[in-house]
């Protein structure tokens, strides 16, 4: 078995020393060995458990259920079903979040591209016509909006 110190643990998981502090204390790291002088000692296993928390926690999952996804792992096997829908639900939740930013993201682009069309300064008089997509006016607006 591998120890790791708090600060190893830290740069490996990507979390900082609070946070491994804090996540011991409300019970989602559980159990994490000490040394004879009382120093914290981190093993592969309490590592794997913050690899997870890290995905949990960049997709967005609250504490409370990052917690009751470890105490379900925690009292055992039969507890596989409840944990599975707990990920499904997470999952359906980051799939959405993820068509919101893609949505997003093409708005983004798009406003992007309006601009490229733009001429640049110093351009001749007869260059600088704006260039705008036929219909909808997704391209930007065409009133004294279009600055923003």
């Amino acid at each position: 078995m591998t120890g790791y110190a708090p600060a190893e643990a830290a740069r490996r998981s990507g979390f900082s020393l609070d946070t491994l502090r804090y996540y011991e204390k409300i019970g989602l790291l559980a159990d994490v060995g000490r040394t004879a002088g009382g120093r914290r000692v981190f093993t592969d296993d309490d590592l794997s458990w913050l690899v997870l928390f890290r995905c949990l926690r960049d997709t967005g999952m609250p504490i409370a259920q990052m917690c009751r996804y470890a105490a379900l792992a925690r009292e055992g096997e039969h507890t596989v079903d409840e944990r599975r829908e707990l990920l499904q639900r997470h999952a359906a939740q980051v799939e959405e979040q993820m068509r919101l930013l893609q949505r997003q993201y093409d708005h983004l682009r798009e406003k992007i591209r309006f601009y490229e069309r733009l001429p640049g300064p110093g351009a001749s008089g007869e260059d600088q016509a704006v260039v705008r997509p036929a219909g909808s006016g997704r391209g930007g607006p065409r009133s004294s909006r279009a600055g923003r």
